[in-house]
């Protein structure tokens, strides 16, 4: 998922004014990323599983990194650097002093431990404590943007933790499985349709309704046919009836450089399934457990999401279609990101909703909206570069921390990358 190395900064205005509101924030946004890397050893912290992941020690000293940087040393008289090395180790593409570089393997980084980290957090938010009563209005602006920032990386150390874990033949669980009902989901039935007669909606932040990321905005209309888009997302019940029909072995319904990476790749389901005894089972962060057949599928690329589609009659949604119909409900709502403990998306009869449990992929490039204009200086640098390449995605997932979404949140991946929760939610022409 995109590492917002801090894009701009829109207002604040969804945050109480009362400073002790903000500074609550920040210590329970900075603690639930403790508690997520709680159960992780040293080890476990520092391994790198592959180029997209970053080790979660890295996660915990980044968004640290932020906050000294934009906020302490740029705006706090007499702050003096934890360490000197940090503003260079764990700057991300960008260096400490804004010039761009290309970040090394960080899988590689064994010290300093995860103990000296947590010890560099600990510095970090005691001085913030410290300040926040003082900061003039562009470092409490930053400020926000760093806990939005850190919000952000905690939905990606868990992926990253997710697919390091599933490298391990032992196949550990971070957490325990816990019970998600006490009765039976029933199978949901075939989704309900939708229909919009299309016209000029709005979509895009609208900069006086609290914060967003630069790429959100500016405000605009388009142009919508009549469609019809679907009320739930695709359950793995339906996934697997694609699987058998022979859907990862028939070329008609990909797109050619789909097909190739199928072919490359030897995909043949979601990634972390397996079959197991007859049965389709599924890797979790509460270990290896059966699908269930009720849940919306996960970790799917843009390539299975839009041939899927294509088997089923159907296409995914454009991004503005997909944003015109959230904003008709509560970005609140659905299965998201709570506390620390198991991570997975709920059957879909219990949550119909537009935000939470998978990412959803739409058909539309992410690219910049018309009149967009990048904010000035390094802490705009990603949002305002639109990486080439990649596809929206959209509604957040059940690992992302309730609070964080809005109807207009953008993010992207490249087409083949599926170790995010990402899933399908589809749509037709009428």
């Amino acid at each position: 998922m995109r590492d917002v190395e801090g894009g701009a900064l829109r207002s604040c205005a969804d945050l109480s004014p009362n400073q002790e509101a903000l500074a609550s924030r920040f210590r329970s946004i900075r603690a639930l990323s403790e508690a997520l890397a709680a159960p992780l050893s040293d080890a476990d912290a520092t391994a790198q599983s592959m180029d997209d992941a970053a080790p979660a020690k890295w996660h915990l000293a980044h968004t640290t990194w932020f906050f000294e940087t934009h906020v302490l040393r740029d705006h706090v008289a007499g702050y003096r650097l934890f360490d000197d090395r940090y503003s260079e180790l764990f700057a991300g593409g960008m260096g400490g002093n804004g010039a761009r570089r290309r970040p090394g393997p960080r899988g590689l980084l064994t010290r300093p431990s995860l103990g000296e980290l947590l010890a560099y957090r600990a510095h970090v938010d005691a001085a913030l404590g410290r300040a926040i009563g003082e900061l003039p209005e562009e470092a409490a602006g930053l400020l926000v943007l760093g806990i939005q920032h850190e919000q952000q990386h905690q939905e990606q150390l868990l992926a990253d933790v997710l697919h390091l874990m599933a490298q391990n033949p032992l196949e550990p669980a971070v957490w325990p499985r816990v019970p998600k009902l006490a009765a039976p989901v029933l199978m949901p039935g075939p989704p309900r349709w939708i229909e919009c007669p299309g016209g000029l909606p709005q979509i895009g932040h609208a900069q006086e309704y609290g914060f967003a990321f630069d790429c959100e905005g500016p405000r605009h209309r388009v142009l919508l046919y009549p469609h019809a888009i679907a009320d739930r997302t695709v359950s793995n019940g339906e996934w697997a009836a694609f699987i058998a029909d022979g859907g990862y072995r028939d070329p008609r319904h990909w797109r050619p450089d789909g097909w190739a990476w199928v072919q490359r790749e030897d995909i043949t389901a979601p990634l972390y399934w397996q079959k197991r005894e007859g049965a389709w089972t599924r890797f979790g962060l509460d270990g290896r457990q059966p699908v269930d057949p009720a849940a919306p599928v996960a970790h799917v690329s843009f390539f299975e999401a839009d041939a899927f589609a294509n088997w089923a009659g159907a296409r995914l949604p454009t991004e503005a279609e997909w944003e015109a119909a959230a904003q008709l409900h509560d970005p609140a709502g659905g299965n998201q990101l709570d506390g620390p403990g198991p991570v997975e998306p709920l059957p879909a009869a219990t949550r119909p909703a537009f935000f939470g449990d998978v990412w959803e992929w739409t058909g539309s490039g992410f690219g910049p909206y018309p009149g967009f204009r990048a904010a000035p200086g390094p802490v705009a640098d990603h949002h305002g570069k639109f990486l080439s390449g990649q596809f929206v995605v959209r509604g957040g997932s059940c690992a992302t921390p309730r609070g964080h979404l809005r109807a207009s949140y953008r993010n992207a991946l490249h087409p083949h990358q599926r170790w995010q929760f990402t899933g399908v939610r589809l749509a037709r022409t009428l």
